[in-house]
């Protein structure tokens, strides 16, 4: 199948109809566009626990990867109406977040001359996207027609002070069956099988994917049946290893535990499904059966036209209440019958093919998809894979510690007060409760955020930071305690002596007139003395310590005082 056969973009007018392409066989009901968009969150391995600040800075300059100039950032001729609305349906700080900030009005200096003032503050977001790959070619059955998906993005989203990466594909295709939309909304976001047939087909998965170039050449291919590869690494690795057509878009960025070398190691932060958005316009979203609707909105793959529901009735009783936002199910509007679904690691849209506004990519339900909808759909995976990855830094931080080894214990601190920082800057920089007054979204939001339970994993991450921080100030002041106990008995020890030699300013040895030498020997010798008796008093501080303890109890007897004194002296044996 040549990849000239891709399905057409749709444009702002899609009155004119969609361009089909003979990707399958005609089934009923047919979804007349469908989109897909994969969101997958990575881990970034610091380098010796030093996280990147910047780590986009490590990408080669001759990787496939290049800078994206965003067109709200970037303006000109780019800027289209879609991209404002995305714009002004966040708020400021929001803005501030996802676009940063641009020129500021002038200033007047003092002399009375206008000035402009940049603000070099940017956007802590860095996108880069790769262009060689333009189509997918996937099978979703042995026996099954190829599906041609054409690509619009394939793009790398970096965070400054996050080592958390996030790939996004961005897949359509016009005129399919809808069993074969709820496949790929199914199987092709798998970072791994999750095990095989007797007969070694991939569970969940694709049978085969291509990635194609703009002249259908195959670039990579899956290799998810190959069992004893996957089984031969985790045995090896005690780590899942990455499906060759992933790892091969995700170059030059390579796993962990990967052989090959690489500025950018990775590993998986979440599970092996990735988050996944789709589009799907059918003719008709009334003739969808409640089942059609639960399989989309729970993301199970297709089943029997004529089959139940995918799970219990009872647990898909509040089904309507919990996944789905209906404000616009309904006869009226200018997109009749559009259901909204979500789960949290999915975010489904279902409406009328024909209906304009639902179509429409400029100013309707497929552009606030591709624009807002995306970006409240990666805000939320954002935090969720931000909290995660803090989480996973203080379980690495208390693994590499070692109680016996100064060193270990030092790096420990430095860890843990890093990750305080961090989860410092993450909390005013990157955690929104609110994103937005616009219902739609705010809503969408909320239904996501809280399928994913950010919130109370805010909570715990916070709870387990703060206790690493209190027992780092704990720890910091039992050090004094200690250091002040031993001051407090080298001090008491001390005055002793010095009342004792200083009595009235008296001198035991009149040794004013006596020879240099001799004064000088009397000096070092009292000093060496000294010197040993302060080292011996820090040295047995705590013993010393017990012991004016014990001087101090009235109800010991004077024999237990003195067995206390006397282990003041006693050499203790180790172990």
């Amino acid at each position: 199948m040549d990849i000239r056969t891709s399905p057409a973009e749709p444009d702002a007018d899609p009155s004119a109809g969609p361009a089909t392409a003979d990707l399958a066989a005609r089934t009923a009901p047919r979804v007349r566009h469908y989109r897909q968009i994969l969101l997958w969150p990575l881990q970034l391995v610091p380098d010796d626990g030093v996280a990147h600040a910047r780590p986009w800075q490590r990408l080669a300059a001759d990787s496939h990867w290049r800078p994206v100039i965003d067109e709200v950032a970037g303006g000109g001729a780019q800027f289209a109406e879609r991209h404002y609305a995305e714009f002004v349906t966040f708020l400021p700080y929001v803005q501030r977040f996802l676009y940063g900030e641009g020129l500021r009005r002038p200033r007047s200096t003092s002399t009375g001359d206008a000035t402009l003032a940049r603000a070099d503050i940017e956007s802590p977001m860095r996108v880069f996207r790769r262009t060689d790959i333009t189509a997918a070619r996937v099978w979703i059955e042995p026996d099954s027609p190829p599906l041609l998906l054409a690509i619009k993005h394939i793009d790398l989203y970096f965070f400054f002070d996050l080592d958390i990466v996030l790939l996004n594909v961005e897949l359509y295709a016009d005129d399919i069956g809808l069993d074969q939309a709820q496949e790929l909304l199914y199987r092709l976001g798998r970072g791994y099988p999750a095990g095989w047939t007797p007969d070694g087909r991939a569970l969940h998965c694709l049978h085969d994917l291509h990635w194609l170039d703009a002249q259908g050449t195959v670039l990579a291919r899956s290799d998810a049946s190959e069992r004893e590869t996957f089984l031969h690494f985790v045995a090896e690795h005690r780590a899942p290893r990455i499906a060759a057509h992933w790892a091969f878009l995700l170059a030059p960025l390579v796993p962990d535990h990967s052989p090959d070398e690489g500025a950018l190691r990775y590993r998986q932060i979440e599970y092996y499904r990735m988050p996944v958005m789709g589009y799907v316009a059918v003719d008709d979203p009334q003739a969808l059966s409640r089942a059609d609707f639960v399989r989309l909105g729970m993301v199970t793959g297709a089943g029997p036209r004529d089959a139940e529901l995918p799970y219990a009735a009872d647990h898909l009783s509040d089904f309507e209440r919990r996944h789905c936002y209906d404000r616009f199910w309904a006869d009226a509007g200018v997109a009749p019958h559009t259901r909204y679904m979500s789960c949290g690691h999915a975010l489904v849209v279902v409406g009328q093919a024909h209906s304009t506004f639902y179509r429409c990519a400029e100013r309707g339900v497929l552009a606030q998809f591709r624009h807002q909808h995306f970006l409240l759909f990666l805000i939320a995976h954002v935090q969720k894979s931000s909290l995660l990855m803090f989480s996973d830094r203080l379980v690495d931080a208390l693994k590499r510690l070692d109680v016996r080894d100064a060193e270990s214990v030092r790096r420990f601190k430095r860890s843990i007060r890093a990750c305080f920082e961090g989860f410092l800057r993450f909390t005013h920089r990157y955690w929104f409760h609110e994103i937005s007054e616009q219902a739609q979204v705010r809503a969408l939001f909320r239904l996501c955020a809280n399928h994913l339970e950010v919130d109370a994993l805010y909570a715990e991450v916070k709870e387990r930071t703060a206790d690493m921080s209190d027992y780092l100030e704990s720890d910091s002041l039992r050090r004094q305690a200690n250091t002040v106990v031993r001051l407090t008995v080298v001090t008491i020890f001390g005055l002793i002596g010095t009342i004792t030699t200083g009595f009235l300013g008296m001198n035991l040895i009149a040794a004013a007139d006596d020879p240099v030498p001799t004064r000088v020997a009397a000096f070092a010798a009292v000093f060496v003395a000294t010197l040993a008796l302060t080292f011996f008093t820090i040295a047995r501080s705590k013993r010393l310590s017990d012991f004016l303890d014990a001087l101090s109890d009235e109800r010991l007897g004077t024999r237990d005082k003195l067995r206390v004194l006397a282990d003041v002296f006693r050499t203790r044996r180790r172990g």
